[in-house]
Formats: structure tokens, sequence, C-alpha cells
């Protein structure tokens, strides 16, 4: 004791300098804080949903959509491919999760099964080897394509995990920091906005698909034919996006997409006036962009957002370089929006709003005076506890090694930005609370050693070196219980857990070195002959 090395007073000095320095942030107005060095912190505590209000979305993600989309675009390519290979064919149509299509002639059924299983990488049914698709030979010249179902099943987690990523994208591109998409079960994604009171932005920026492709409008099929509900094969009826033309008949292929954007940005009309998105396009999409403009001179192409038609306009030249434009009833704000969403890329599969939740400001600042209040009561009665059983000395050191823990703890949540929920604050009160508990053990087992005859000296040193194993193992169950919680809960139990962790690693720390040091300070400056707490 009287010789307490070196290195475990810098380290409880460095400890809670630091702990001071990322805690005090906390306690300045913002525009103090905006004007600090730059090497000096300034993050501060991140409020929960629960504490400073704010909205909340559950989302699953459409598998289903997922299917039919992919079989769609299968459909497509089935219809070119036969058409190239010049094989006959009849009832191609998408039916129960599955394409049917009939060989007309007997002899090129094999053949168009075999030229299927190529195009998209296929296996016999029955036998997929690791692959995606099956296509089987049925009675009647018929062939059926459909997803393995456990490739489809891996299909589907990979967009849950792609959509998570998009989601992200977009909150970097908007300049949205405090949102942190959750993957949730096998389909599901859980955003908490706190601070963020209006969902319907929220939904706007997060659950837009925002899939842009490129289409061909079919002005050569009769307007009387469409009305009756003849779609040509091929072709697809999409709505307008405003509604000033009800519909718009396009060839389903989709020419160009949002995938072969490279930037999207909002800027001015010159010609019609109002706003507009500027887009440019990589390399392969810059050359399809030039070829079908260069071909298609005169007619008319669909610009389409998440299956709704934004504008149709001619076609007036070819246009080269790989740029382009959307205009339309755009505001500002619209679209920037719309730019941002492009940028980011459009989510994978369609999601669907499950659960929306909104907390008022109004009841989060009460749920933080409730849990600061509980926080003072506790701490108080903590303190009359120590000095009334340890006295004003020992009981003392216990409450400025409780200071140092709270410092550290929030300093720590401070810099790595993690979240205090109303669990958390409870997860905090209950680690400070519990924090005297080692410095109870370490004082009663220098009493037992008093009793037994030893000195103060070896007393003092057999309380921290005695006392040791047992306040290890007791926080040890706390830390595995705490990731227990963390890795198999969610929302609050993780701010609970995550709060509890850290409570218990500077708890320990806390309460044996930075008692110790002061404890062997005192003993060196004072000379005692007795302990107080004898």
């Amino acid at each position: 004791m009287m010789n307490l090395a070196r290195w475990k007073v810098v380290l409880v000095v460095l400890a809670t300098l630091l702990g001071l320095l990322f805690t005090l942030p906390n306690l300045l107005p913002a525009k103090v804080r905006a004007s600090l060095p730059a090497f000096m912190p300034s993050n501060t505590l991140h409020l929960g949903l629960d504490l400073q209000g704010g909205s909340s979305l559950l989302y699953s993600v459409d598998t289903a959509a997922l299917r039919t989309e992919r079989l769609t675009n299968m459909e497509e390519d089935i219809r070119s491919n036969f058409r190239d290979k010049n094989i006959g064919f009849t009832d191609l149509a998408l039916n129960n999760g599955e394409i049917g299509v009939r060989i007309t002639d007997p002899a090129q059924v094999n053949d168009a099964a075999t030229d299927l299983r190529n195009l998209f990488g296929a296996s016999l049914a029955g036998a997929a080897g690791g692959r995606e698709i099956n296509v089987t030979v049925a009675p009647d010249q018929r062939l059926r394509i459909a997803f393995v179902p456990e490739a489809f099943d891996a299909e589907a987690a990979k967009a849950v995990e792609q959509n998570i990523e998009v989601i992200r994208r977009r909150i970097d591109q908007s300049g949205t920091k405090e949102l942190n998409p959750v993957r949730q079960g096998k389909d599901r994604i859980f955003i908490e906005a706190a601070g963020e009171s209006d969902p319907e932005k929220l939904k706007r920026l997060i659950g837009q698909t925002a899939k842009l492709s490129f289409q061909m409008l079919d002005e050569n099929a009769s307007p009387q034919d469409v009305a009756e509900g003849r779609i040509p094969p091929g072709d697809e009826v999409l709505p307008s996006s405003d509604g000033r033309v009800p519909s718009y008949l396009v060839h389903k292929r989709q020419v160009v997409t949002g995938e072969m954007l490279t930037s999207a940005s909002a800027g001015f009309d010159q010609q019609g006036g109002g706003s507009e998105v500027e887009l440019r396009f990589n390399g392969i999409g810059a050359r399809r962009f030039g070829d079908i403009t260069r071909e298609n001179v005169g007619k008319r192409f669909a610009i389409v957002l998440d299956g709704k038609v934004l504008s149709a306009p001619n076609i007036e030249g070819p246009i080269p370089g790989g740029s382009g434009r959307i205009t339309g009833n755009f505001t500002p704000e619209s679209a920037n929006e719309l730019a941002t969403l492009l940028r980011a890329g459009s989510l994978p599969a369609p999601m669907k709003v499950e659960e929306q939740r909104t907390v008022g400001a109004e009841l989060g600042a009460d749920a933080v005076h409730a849990g600061t209040l509980s926080a003072i009561v506790g701490l108080a009665a903590t303190m009359v506890f120590m000095l009334l059983i340890y006295g004003g000395l020992f009981g003392g050191v216990s409450l400025i090694a409780l200071g140092v823990n709270a410092l550290m703890i929030i300093g720590v949540m401070s810099f790595t930005q993690a979240t205090l929920t109303l669990p958390g604050i409870a997860g905090l009160i209950l680690t400070l609370a519990v924090a005297v508990d080692a410095n109870v053990l370490i004082y009663e087992r220098m009493r037992d050693e008093l009793r037994s005859g030893k000195s103060l000296i070896s007393s003092m040193e057999a309380g921290f070196s005695r006392a040791w194993g047992t306040i290890f193992d007791a926080n040890m169950t706390h830390i595995f219980s705490a990731l227990i919680m963390f890795n198999l809960g969610s929302g609050p139990v993780k701010g609970f857990a995550w709060t509890l962790s850290i409570g218990v690693l500077t708890t320990v720390f806390s309460a044996v070195l930075v008692t110790q040091v002061l404890l062997a300070w005192w003993f060196r400056t004072a000379r005692p002959k007795t302990l107080p707490i004898a």
C-alpha cells in the first residue's frame, strides 16, 4: 500500500481527466460547443426516442413482390430470346409464382428447354445443384420455369441486407445522421429517428423504392383494344404520376435503368421554368441512351419511377454524352428528395410499413425529468448510507470513486455516441447504486483483517487483494448477462444492456483502483495509527 505502483496513479488521473473532458460538452450550450477548437470533443449524449421524442417505423420487406419482379424480368428475357432464336411459342405468362410457356413445334421443346437452362444457368427440376432456377418439361409441349425455394430464400435474405445498405446510403446523402436501420427477424427492418416528429418525411426518404427506368411508349396499339383490356404481348399499362394523363401503354422492356446512373442532382429547368432532376449515366447507360434516342427520333419514351410515369417526352434527336433530365411538377424540395433517392440507389425489394409510432417531445421531456429525479434520489440515498456506515473519510473516498465512475460512464457514452434510452437511465442508476458494493466488500475485508490482529498496512492491502476475486466474479456475471441481453434483445433492452456493460467495467476500475490510489495517498500523508472504520 505504501509502495503504490506509479502506473496506477497515472491511469487513474488520466481516466478521470478523459471522463471529465468527454462529459463536459453535455453541460455546455450548443453555441459554446460549436465554437470549441477542433481537437476538443464536442459530442453529447445521444438521447433515444423515448427521451427526446421522435418517430419509429417497422418495415417488412415484400419478398412476394421481389419474386414477381424477378420473374417478370425473366419473362421478357424469354420472349426476346425465343424470338432471336426463331423458337415458336404461345401462352407465355406468369402464374402462381412460376412462368409457363408452350412451344408450338414439338421438335423444338428440348432445344427450348436447353436454351433456357443456358440463359438462366438453370438446372433440371429436382436436381438444383446449387443453382437458382428450375426448368421443367411438362406435357403438351409446355415449359415451366420457377425459382428453387432454397435459392430464393437466400435471394430474399440478401435483398433485406441490401435494403438496409441502401437506407444507410440515403441517410448519408440526406445529411441525417440520427437514423440507424436494424434488421429484426427474417424480413423486417426497424428504423428509429429521435427528434423527427414527421413520420411522413421519414417514409418519403426511406420507404420509397425509387426504381427508375426509361421505357418506350407503344404508339401502334389500338386505343380501343387497350380500353377493352386487350394489351399486346410485351406491353403494360402504367398510370401517370400527376394524373393529367390517365395512363400510358409502354413496352415492358426497360432500355435504361436507375442502376446505370452515376449521379443525380436537383437543377432548374431553363426552358419551362421550375425545378428538374439532372442525370448522368455510366458507360453502358450512356451507350443505351444514345442508341435508343438515335433509333427512335420522333417517338416518345416514358420516364418511369416506381411504376408511375413521371413524363413521356418526344425524342427530338439523338442524345449522346450520357446525360439526361427529368422535368415535371417538381418543387425544389421534391426535386432534391428524388435526386437523393436516385443517388443512393433503388431498394432491391419493396417494403411495407407494418408499424408506425410517434413520441411527442413533451413526453420525452417528462421521461428525462423523471429519470433525473430518480437518479438524484438514488445517489443521495447511497451517499447517506456510505457516510453513516463508513464515516466521512472512507465513505467520502467511496463517493469520490462513484463520481469518477459516473464521469467515465457518461464520457464513454458521449464518445461512442451510444443512445441513452429510458431503460438505459435505469441501467445507469442501477450501476451507480451497486457500484459501492465493491467498496463495501473491500472495507469489510479490512475490518476482518484488523480483528484478526493484522497491522494497518497488511489489513488495507488484504482488503484490496482478497476482495478482488469476489468483485471480479460478481461483475463477470453482470457482463455475461449484459452481453446476452445485447445480442438477443432489441431496442430498449439493448440500451439497458449497453449502459450496464459500460457501467460494470468503469465500476471495477473506479471502486478498486481509484479507491486504492486515494487511500494510499491518505495513508502516506496522515500516517494513521488506526483505521477510521475499525
